[in-house]
């Protein structure tokens, strides 16, 4: 939610080559193509402008949804909070993409992360959504028994099998980063290096200290929408003055800029009024300030998407997360979590509502919108747009979306015909 001046970034597109391991889908390379005609990708490339929005395929075409979850949820993506799987024997299962993911904090303290399927005959470990806390993770439909570190500890009745190797079943290990109490899991095993995901974005992120905060209230909304829609409406405050009118009595719509630095993240900030200390109905806030911001992080709200599910809005007495779960074409799931810092929440009554409330009425408005924007693609008659120079973020996300359907890089020259 943005305006400001046009920003000439690119976000970095991401590499996402077979996944062999048995227990998941075959995760396609960046040779696969998206099933979207090159030309109708391409005037998403033009420079911002010229250039046009996605097509209409993109947002209503089961079989581009397919594609996306192969290759955009086949890196990097979030997984939720380390709070949730925050000591020795927690276990908590998610789904990415089109795959279950099994995150679990091992006697080391270390957290690791699985494939969500038994080595014996493939059954879910654990219901995607659900946590456990226990020292050692059961199947439940066999019972075999997998140490927290994954290795198989117990196969019943296979301790009659002669030669029997339990050491080649352990379960299939992931990569997995914790960053800023968020978790990050590469079901490719092939992604570059999580550093470069987020770039100089550790830096922005870093004197909030997001990690250090408690998550107090978390609401989540079922949105008729494509994924990438809700993206987009995130990225621009073009749209604020018509649905938005609490939302632009506490911050100036047309305030602020992106950010040109690196990173697969596209994000910049919004002032608040003189008279407005943070995002709430009346400005004012029942919290404290997160400590250490400088004047500027004070007086001003971040906004960062980081590709492909993870929207963070960073204000000077709270943070605010939106981790999205495409679920079909047309549908999303969003989890949206306040998180504030500790000498906040042991005031004597302290509310986290003046915050809650505010977001949660400016997310349906979005949400409406958002729907609004579906419907809208599903007619046969849509023509992709242009963008207002506002939009500058929605030009950022919508052309690494592009490039990643092209299979291009950041680094890559666009082509022209």
């Amino acid at each position: 939610m943005r305006g400001g001046t046009p920003a000439p970034r690119c976000w970095t597109a991401g590499r996402f080559p077979d996944y062999l391991d048995c227990v998941f889908s075959q995760l396609a390379d960046r040779s696969e193509p998206a099933p979207v005609a090159r030309e109708r990708v391409l005037p998403a490339l033009a420079p911002l402008g010229t250039s046009r929005m996605l097509p209409r395929e993109a947002y209503v075409d089961p079989a581009v949804f397919a594609w996306e979850h192969r290759h955009f949820f086949g890196g990097w993506v979030c997984a939720g909070r380390s709070a949730d799987v925050a000591v020795v024997g927690d276990h908590r299962a998610v789904s990415l993409g089109d795959s279950g993911v099994l995150l679990a904090r091992a006697e080391d303290g270390r957290l690791r992360a699985f494939a969500n399927v038994c080595r014996h005959r493939g059954h879910e470990l654990l219901p995607c959504g659900t946590s456990a806390n226990k020292r050692a993770i059961v199947c439940p439909y066999h019972a075999w028994t997998y140490r927290l570190d994954g290795s198989l500890q117990v196969a019943p009745s296979f301790e009659h099998v002669p030669g029997f190797d339990p050491s080649p079943h352990g379960l299939g290990e992931l990569p997995v980063r914790e960053w800023h109490g968020w978790v990050f899991v590469d079901r490719s095993r092939t992604a570059p290096p999580f550093d470069e995901q987020v770039g100089e974005l550790a830096e922005i992120v870093a004197p909030y200290a997001p990690g250090e905060l408690q998550t107090l209230v978390r609401h989540e909304y079922e949105v008729a929408a494509n994924w990438k829609v809700i993206v987009e409406n995130y990225q621009e405050c073009y749209h604020c003055s018509m649905i938005h009118p609490e939302l632009c009595r506490v911050s100036p719509p047309e305030s602020g800029a992106n950010l040109d630095l690196p990173g697969d993240w596209v994000g910049g900030w919004m002032e608040l009024r003189p008279d407005a200390t943070t995002m709430s109905l009346d400005g004012s806030s029942a919290g404290v300030a997160i400590a250490g911001l400088a004047e500027r992080e004070l007086r001003t709200v971040m906004y960062v998407a980081v590709f492909p599910n993870l929207l963070v809005s960073l204000h000077p007495d709270y943070v605010m997360t939106h981790l999205l779960t495409p679920v079909d074409v047309d549908r999303t799931l969003v989890e949206c979590a306040w998180a504030f810092p500790t000498d906040a929440v042991q005031q004597p009554g302290f509310d986290p509502a003046y915050a809650v409330d505010f977001w949660d009425l400016t997310n349906r408005q979005d949400w409406a919108a958002c729907e609004s924007v579906q419907r809208g693609l599903g007619s046969e008659h849509h023509v992709a747009g242009p963008l207002a120079p506002e939009e500058d973020g929605v030009y950022h996300f919508v052309s690494r979306v592009a490039r990643g359907y092209l299979g291009l890089t950041a680094d890559d020259d666009p082509p022209t015909a």
